[in-house]
């Protein structure tokens, strides 16, 4: 075998090795950042996927230093540095490691040492499964006292995903972002968004591909969570500002079936004198899945509608959808067009979906990889809904509606499934984007149902959909709303109410939508919806209508201080919502405590998670003083304090004498 040195080269700044049939390079991507590719191909592919600038241009290579000698080969970014070497195990052994102030070296990241030759599976995996495509693994060295954030939005009822083995393909109640911070002072995209896993186990931790072109991955390091977030937002793409419309109250059920109890909900809200951003026209809206146009018997007059709306200062969204249905007019030009996704075994071109008006419930989907498609579907967006004043879109769904089992064999235009799947959110996402900015639209947001990396850029303001309208459920998808946060979403949208709604009467469900709707106040999007007969502030009893009035309006007195976050969130990628840890990095206990969290700098959140607590423990971290923001009660950092909880109010303390929520409210 030939030595380290014969293997190592330098291409254009980056640093390659190369060993049979493996090519590695490693190159500088942003400040204190690395971008790492292999394969067993004939070469590095330059698909971007979710990376963005400041991509390896020359003047970002020309800044990393390359040091090659007989024991390692060394590539630095800043505070970054890859280093390749030769062990017992493994030739081109790869570690990452951080240069502090001091000029110390701490190592972040190591691949896996497996000790002895014997069946070693090697840490780099890549087993040919035919049309260039390779199941392909990446296997790193546990590290003790590890702690993972990010990944999304997943449904594992922790916040530390440390030990959890998660899914890399989309579904409306998952959002597959595969960002993971770490505690030791790093973040990592799996650059792939192809179907696979990641299993971040105490033994183990092993990112898989179940079919690539080849491993992708990007590693950066900062002094701060803030740091690395702000890192990895210049590799993804920034949050464009958020608009002051979008900062309030987004109302929504399944389903408001005709304008006129569209209006009747509208005119209500102004009666009352409750702030109201915007109403959703949901999905149904029209004649046929695929017309993509409100059925003119149920909406016989848009631009009244859209004037009206204009004149309460309500911002109609509406949900069009992705599916076609053989009887909507759009269908047959489609399918000679070849502009729906199709089949790599002649077995899924078609989603079953629930159909309407007669129709069966075999649909075809629009692929939004294929710049002939988004063309034509954009094309009836805008004749259809932007030119009749309906500018806002929920892109629900943005993922892949086949079977699950079906993904590996979909094909996009882009390549086949088990390649491709995960990037058809991000895909939708850019063509609505870029769509509603050529018209004319500068501020986009669209809640949308699936994410990938680098969705925020287009305006996504991911919600968990169809959840259980449950405590359980409630305190399940707030921590997953943290990880979310911290995957670089920083709009993260609440379902406030939960969707599926076994008994809205009952007075658990009414105390649910209380809290629900209490800790909604704090997350970036303020957003209700479900599958209820009514789900307006005063459809629950006066008691619950009462204290839902007062969330709208305790969310309308802080929207400085929101929108100060979000500008934050836009030029730095500091998520508005975030663990306590982030804020408190040098306080131990802050990283244990998973059902508070920080809303901004200033305001600490304790959410009321359980039916019938009128009382709660809170961790009040170190480094501060806090003040109970209904009692003006001040208390010291790293204290734990009982505070009480009476229905009316969620307990919520600001910090250093912060006066974002007066002591007298609500």
């Amino acid at each position: 075998m030939a030595n380290l040195k014969e293997r190592i080269s330098i291409v254009d700044g980056a640093l390659v090795h190369r060993q049979g049939s493996e090519i590695l390079q490693i190159e500088p991507w942003g400040g204190d950042s690395l971008r790492v590719r292999a394969t067993v191909g004939p070469e590095i592919l330059p698909t971007p996927w979710a990376l963005t600038g400041p991509a390896g241009e020359p003047a970002a290579r020309g800044r990393a230093q390359i040091e090659v000698t007989d024991a390692a080969a060394v590539i630095r970014n800043g505070k970054i540095s890859a280093r390749i070497s030769d062990i017992y195990t493994q030739s081109g052994y790869l570690q990452f490691f951080r240069r502090g102030s001091d000029g110390a070296e701490k190592c972040l990241l190591s691949e896996q040492d497996y000790v002895v030759w014997a069946h070693n599976p090697t840490t780099r995996v890549y087993r040919p499964r035919g049309e260039g495509l390779c199941h392909s693994e990446v296997h790193f060295a546990p590290r003790q006292g590890e702690r993972f954030y990010g990944m999304g939005l997943q449904a594992t009822g922790t916040l530390d995903l440390k030990g959890c083995v998660i899914d890399l393909y989309q579904r409306h109640v998952k959002h597959t972002v595969p960002f993971l911070v770490s505690s030791e002072g790093y973040g990592l995209l799996w650059n792939n968004p192809s179907v696979g896993r990641v299993e971040l186990g105490h033994n183990l931790t092993r990112w898989v591909s179940h079919g690539c072109r080849q491993i992708d991955y990007f590693i950066c390091t900062g002094d701060s969570c803030a740091d690395i977030m702000h890192r990895y937002a210049d590799a993804t793409g920034h949050a464009p500002p958020l608009p002051a419309w979008a900062a309030g109250l987004w109302q929504c059920k399944l389903r408001y079936a005709s304008q006129a109890e569209f209006l009747a909900v509208a005119r209500e809200f102004k009666r009352r004198g409750l702030p109201l951003s915007v109403l959703v026209i949901d999905f149904l809206h029209w004649t046929h899945t695929g017309d993509w146009a409100l059925d003119p018997q149920a909406w016989p007059d848009v631009p009244a509608l859209v004037r009206e709306l204009n004149d309460l200062g309500v911002r109609i969204m509406i949900s069009p959808w992705t599916l076609v249905h053989p009887m909507s007019r759009n269908w047959q030009p489609m399918k000679e067009a070849g502009l729906f996704t199709g089949s790599t075994a002649g077995r899924c071109d078609t989603v079953c979906f629930g159909g309407v008006n007669g129709e069966d419930n075999w649909m075809h989907q629009y692929d939004p990889t294929n710049p002939a498609a988004a063309a034509y579907l954009w094309d009836k967006w805008k004749k259809n809904y932007v030119d009749q004043g309906i500018r806002t879109f929920w892109l629900d769904p943005c993922d892949d509606l086949h079977e699950i089992a079906d993904y590996e064999a979909v094909q996009f235009h882009i390549g086949p499934g088990v390649e491709v799947h995960n990037y058809f959110p991000v895909a939708h996402q850019k063509n609505v984007c870029q769509g509603l900015h050529a018209a004319g639209e500068k501020d986009v947001v669209t809640i949308c149902r699936s994410s990938w990396a680098g969705s925020q850029r287009w305006g996504a303001a991911p919600a968990a959909h169809d959840i259980m309208s449950s405590f359980e459920h409630l305190r399940t998808y707030m921590k997953a709303a943290l990880n979310m946060a911290m995957s670089g979403i920083v709009w993260h949208a609440s379902e406030i109410g939960g969707f599926i709604t076994p008994d809205p009467d009952s007075d658990y469900f009414r105390e649910l939508i209380v809290r629900w709707y209490q800790y909604g106040v704090f997350t970036p999007i303020f957003r209700t919806h479900g599958c209820r007969p009514h789900n307006e502030p005063w459809s629950f009893g006066e008691q619950a209508c009462r204290c839902i009035s007062d969330a709208i309006l305790l969310r309308e007195r802080l929207k400085p201080y929101i929108m100060a976050q979000m500008d934050l969130a836009s030029t730095h990628g500091a998520p508005p919502q975030r663990p306590l840890f982030f804020d408190f990095p040098d306080d131990p206990r802050a990283c244990q405590i998973e059902d508070q969290f920080m809303f901004g700098p200033d305001i600490l959140v304790a959410p009321i998670l359980d039916y019938g607590r009128r009382q709660r423990q809170v961790y009040l971290p170190a480094g501060a003083t806090w003040t109970n923001a209904w009692t003006g009660a001040v208390y010291p950092g790293s204290e734990t304090v009982t505070v009480d909880a009476p229905i009316e109010s969620i307990p919520v303390f600001t910090r250093d004498k912060s006066q974002w929520i007066p002591p007298s409210e609500p």
